[in-house]
């Protein structure tokens, strides 16, 4: 028996060592395979009958730590994110300039600086005009081409996250069949469990890529999936990512406004909830890095429209005076809308060919419009009865009203008649040009809900830019979400559109907060077919956004207490007409665009001798005007990381630039550092799981001789054992 015995070590023996090799071959042959783990199994003696019988190989297995596995998951999630924020802001600056650079949207404003600056040096010179047109338009172009670069990039981001999310599924497929094959495998006691789970821990190295993940172990050698947040994405089965890409996104297209689909997982909205990996680094893009720096563009755009076009409505071209004008402001319901000039008062002149003085009056003072305020088709109906009057302006085929637009118009009937609207601080002839205050009752209850300077400027009707966007959308100032809106009595809101009139109102109480009135308005049926709330992350707070989905005029007033007065809660909120795709929308006034001479260089002046009003050609006080407000600080809301500032133009311009140069910096820096940290987990984990050569040929040489030791014993045996048959025969 020991003879036996001795054979059957001896063939265990070399059935092992060669298993040994067979392992060390494939450990060899993989050293350069990604996520391959240099595999070992250990040798156990096999005991029968009390007697040893020889050895056998154990389980193989992988050399791993799952401590430095889930560090690199955790890693990789950073970089698949930081990389995302790095690769969009750079395109972006391709487009944007750097702060350096002699192509920035800093330098377009400070070009136009200098053209406005030089027009008013000579206002009659033909090429001063054209190239201020020209440096006014290379402006709006670019802020144009900005948005749209800015909307294209956040719709590629989103459209990438519906790309990750299919990649996501087909990565949970793999990892759910390969937890399948495991569990199949261990309870066979098969050899290829250890390559299966090296397959699976690849896997979630690229899954951590898309998303941040946490992974458990069971006994049965399957693992479950989770995010950070405890997202279930894998468990017995996959929980299927979904998520719709957007065809176009607009500055007022939001995942927070719900323009812009979710990811959902089992029918639950998880968007929030990813906080890592490519697919949080796009969301993150999408909608708050770029929404930020679109608000940045937009609030810029908005401040130079209004400064310039408050200062242009003040002048009168000349000699290209025009005999008719159409306001840029709509009206949802003229009739009853009521208009007041609180302060000033407002003249109209007419003029013939040679800028002289045909007829002058004021709106108040000589036309009879009372000074308490009436409706807008009051008020231009006083203006039509003084154009066409024998008394007035007598010119029986002028026309003053409401079109079917919405917009007001004055139309002399005659282009040898020009006319020229400029605000005055008095009533009489000659008291200094001013702009008068205008106070607007959105609704006629008697309440005046807005204010503006400037008669001209409020109606729009000689505007240097222009813009396709009505007052269709509202924001207020940005505020934390547990706002104390200062709301001490019930308050009511009450909202109209043009073409519908009054749409509905919701009402306010002390305990409310600004979820509340999102709530209420996108529940309310009376509105939310028409209008739609959200609260639109904006810096360190969020603005209340409303929106008029149709995209046309809106106005929200609040309704009056008993004694005529409101509680101030939309002022106090801040709840005013947005910049929102200003920048977008933004363009030189079309009639100017295709001619120059429209621009307003200067305003009539008062000749005292003859007390008549004059047009000079040389006049350059708008032009000056103008020029001035480049160099002028000004007001700008909190905008994305931006925080409420006073500062000029082109301080602005730079800042905004300066940013997102910082912020493509700080990306760049996080990535490399990020790049490294992984990059170091990677060589640690390669140190402790991957194939070293040399040891793995000094095991082979081991081995070899084991298998050549067990070669002679089992041929000794044999030898032997041919010699004792022998002699019994």
């Amino acid at each position: 028996m020991s003879m036996i015995s001795g054979f059957s070590t001896a063939l265990s023996g070399m059935k092992t060592a060669q298993s040994q090799l067979e392992i060390i071959s494939s450990n060899i042959a993989n050293v350069d395979t990604p996520g391959y783990t240099r595999k070992t199994a250990q040798q156990n003696s096999v005991v029968l009958a009390g007697s040893t019988a020889g050895v056998k190989l154990g389980n193989i297995e992988r050399t791993v730590s799952e401590s430095l596995l889930k560090s690199y998951l955790a890693s990789n999630s950073e970089v698949g994110a930081i990389s995302v924020t790095s690769d969009y802001l750079g395109q972006l600056q391709s487009s944007l300039g750097t702060p350096e650079s002699e192509n920035s949207i800093a330098m377009n404003i400070s070009d136009l600086q200098a053209a406005f600056n030089s027009f008013a040096v000579d206002v009659t010179s033909a090429s001063g005009r054209y190239s201020l047109l020209t440096t006014a338009e290379t402006l709006t172009a670019r802020l144009n081409s900005l948005t749209s670069t800015i909307q294209k990039l956040r719709g590629d981001a989103d459209v990438q996250i519906a790309a990750d999310v299919e990649t996501v599924n087909g990565l949970l497929d793999e990892i759910d069949d390969l937890n399948e094959r495991i569990v199949k495998e261990t309870v066979l006691n098969s050899t290829t469990v250890a390559d299966l789970e090296d397959k699976r821990d690849q896997a979630l190295r690229e899954l951590s890529g898309y998303m941040d993940i946490n992974y458990f172990k069971r006994e049965s050698g399957e693992i479950v999936i989770q995010t950070k947040q405890g997202v279930m994405l894998l468990d017995k089965d996959p929980h299927y990512l979904s998520h719709n890409a957007i065809t176009q996104s607009g500055a007022t297209n939001s995942y927070y406004e719900g323009a812009i689909d979710g990811i959902f997982v089992d029918g639950e909205d998880i968007t929030g909830k990813i906080t890592g990996g490519e697919i949080a680094g796009l969301i993150e893009v999408r909608d708050e890095t770029l929404t930020s720096l679109q608000s940045q563009l937009d609030e810029l755009a908005g401040v130079i429209k209004n400064e310039i076009n408050q200062a242009h409505n003040r002048g009168t071209a000349y000699p290209n005076t025009p005999s008719e004008l159409t306001g840029s402001r709509d009206f949802i319901d003229s009739a009853v809308q009521q208009i007041k000039i609180e302060s000033g008062d407002v003249r109209f002149t007419i003029f013939d060919e040679e800028g002289n003085q045909i007829s002058t009056a004021s709106l108040i003072g000589d036309m009879g419009f009372p000074r308490g305020g009436g409706t807008i088709d009051d008020m231009m109906q006083s203006i039509n009865d003084w154009l066409r009057s024998p008394d007035g302006a007598n010119l029986p085929q002028a026309s003053a009203g409401v079109d079917q637009d919405g917009k007001v118009f004055i139309n002399t009937g005659d282009s040898r008649y020009t006319l020229s609207i400029m605000d005055e601080t008095t009533s009489t002839p000659g008291s200094g040009q001013q702009d008068a205050k205008i106070r607007f009752d959105v609704n006629g209850d008697g309440v005046y809900d807005r204010s503006a300077e400037g008669f001209s400027n409020f109606l729009g009707l000689n505007d240097f830019f222009s813009s396709s966007q009505n007052e269709a959308v509202y924001d207020s100032k940005v505020l934390a979400k547990t706002a104390n809106l200062g709301v001490q009595e019930k308050v009511t809101l009450n909202f109209a559109i043009d073409g519908q009139g009054a749409l509905g109102s919701i009402n306010i109480y002390p305990s409310d907060s600004l979820e509340d009135i999102v709530n209420k308005i996108n529940s309310n049926p009376a509105l939310n077919t028409e209008i739609k709330a959200s609260l639109v992350p904006n810096g360190n707070g969020y603005m209340l956004r409303i929106n008029n989905m149709s995209g046309s005029q809106m106005e929200i007033n609040e309704t009056p207490r008993a004694d005529g007065t409101t509680s101030g809660f939309i002022d106090r909120l801040g709840i005013k007409p947005s910049n929102a795709g200003a920048s977008g929308s933004l363009s030189v006034r079309s009639d100017i665009s295709s001619t120059p001479g429209l621009i307003a260089a200067g305003s009539p002046s008062f000749d005292a001798s003859s007390g008549k009003y004059v047009l000079n050609a040389a006049a350059n006080n708008i032009a000056n005007d103008m020029g001035n407000i480049f160099s002028d600080t000004h007001t700008f809301e909190q905008a994305g990381n931006i925080a409420s500032t006073t500062t000029t133009l082109a301080n602005y311009a730079s800042t905004f630039v300066g940013s997102i140069a910082t912020k493509i910096s700080d990306a760049n820096a996080a990535l490399e550092y990020q790049q490294e940290l992984n990059n170091s987990i990677a060589d640690k984990e390669a140190e402790m799981s991957g194939v070293d050569l040399d040891e793995e040929l000094g095991q082979l040489i081991i081995f070899q001789k084991s298998y050549a030791a067990c070669a002679q014993t089992f041929t000794a045996s044999k030898e032997m054992l041919d010699i004792l048959l022998g002699m019994m025969q």
